[in-house]
């Protein structure tokens, strides 16, 4: 039987959007322990490329031990691809597998892959296809070692395996989809559509074309719209886009009957925003400060240049803060932090 993962979630779900660029291993860390969303993603990651073992790639599925439900986000534009990044995915221990079909950006949309499958759903209900026939393989007992992937990959996940000590217990995952209402235009009934037929777990829903970017408003009324389509297909809807707190998530999962909803950009240097805290100065600075250590930690190879948006987020919300932002945007190392911050914290 495939997992009841999704409904096992306490409804309704408040979960932390994947963000390129933005959601790896600390970021969900710092989100898990202090926030404690229903559901964490991580950064999109190529499929092509995890085949291939790139190994920057395969960074984005280091992880922490969590009890909350952690679901690896994929992209790609060859179906076949998705069957062995699935099983993949399963024995690295992730709770589910997302598939990214809703990515604006020129470089994975030229490839026919994110945003772009709304353009050809044919291909889109065939990626969902492969990927579940991974996840079923895998859970009967087809393993790893069968698989014609790269070296490179199959010892990151035996180091995975072995750092987190994780006993992989072999179940049916779901496969889950986070889309947009268009391309070039709003598209919303007949999309939706073409993803029930693919029968996923769950689709997560942003409320702008891919024409739009993150300009203007998310419409909504068309995820509303959405919603009718997956209730009768029991399908789980969560809505995507410019959600600022959990008041306005509550108002819109009652409003327009949603299953929940993902907060993406609100989150950035604001984990507490799905408890609906309000930390104080210096906890915020504390925080950052942690964050940037649990980076150093969890992800040693990776640049520590990309800590300093985060530095900029979590000074955003404090009065005062705008030449030390200007000093933070600036750190090359850890040192470099712990002065700026001491500073911060001895005026606060």
């Amino acid at each position: 039987m495939e997992t009841d993962l999704w409904k096992s979630i306490k409804k309704p779900i408040i979960g932390q959007a994947p963000m390129d660029g933005i959601s790896d291993a600390a970021f969900r860390y710092i989100t898990d322990k202090y926030g404690h969303p229903s559901v964490l993603f991580t950064e999109f990651v190529s499929v092509e490329g995890i085949n291939r073992g790139i190994t920057p790639l395969l960074s984005a599925f280091i992880h922490h031990k969590t009890k909350t439900p952690t679901i690896a986000q994929l992209f790609g534009s060859n179906p076949k691809d998705f069957y062995n990044c699935a099983m993949i995915v399963a024995e690295l221990g992730y709770d589910g597998l997302d598939i990214n079909m809703g990515c604006p950006d020129r470089s994975v949309t030229k490839k026919g892959a994110g945003a772009a499958l709304i353009l050809e759903p044919i291909r889109a209900k065939e990626i969902v296809k492969w990927a579940k026939k991974g996840f079923k393989d895998w859970s009967e007992g087809r393993k790893i070692a069968n698989l014609k992937i790269s070296a490179k990959t199959t010892d990151f996940i035996s180091f995975i395996q072995k750092k987190y000590r994780l006993s992989i217990k072999r179940r049916l995952l779901p496969v889950s989809i986070k889309t947009r209402i268009g391309y070039d235009k709003v598209v919303t009934l007949p999309w939706i559509n073409h993803l029930v037929e693919a029968q996923p777990a769950v689709i997560t829903l942003h409320g702008r074309t891919l024409q739009q970017l993150y300009h203007g408003k998310a419409d909504w009324e068309e995820i509303g719209r959405a919603a009718t389509l997956t209730r009768g297909a029991s399908i789980i809807l969560l809505g995507n886009g410019d959600i600022k707190n959990i008041d306005e998530a509550k108002v819109k999962i009652s409003k327009y009957k949603l299953g929940g909803v993902l907060i993406g950009r609100a989150s950035c240097g604001n984990p507490w925003v799905f408890q609906d805290k309000t930390p104080s100065y210096r906890q915020r600075l504390e925080v950052a400060v942690e964050h940037c250590q649990v980076f150093t930690k969890m992800l040693p190879d990776g640049h520590f240049l990309s800590l300093r948006k985060h530095l900029s987020w979590y000074c955003k919300y404090l009065k005062g803060a705008a030449k030390y932002r200007a000093r933070l945007m600036r750190v090359k190392n850890m040192v470099e932090v712990n002065v700026i911050i001491s500073e911060m914290l001895n005026h606060c």
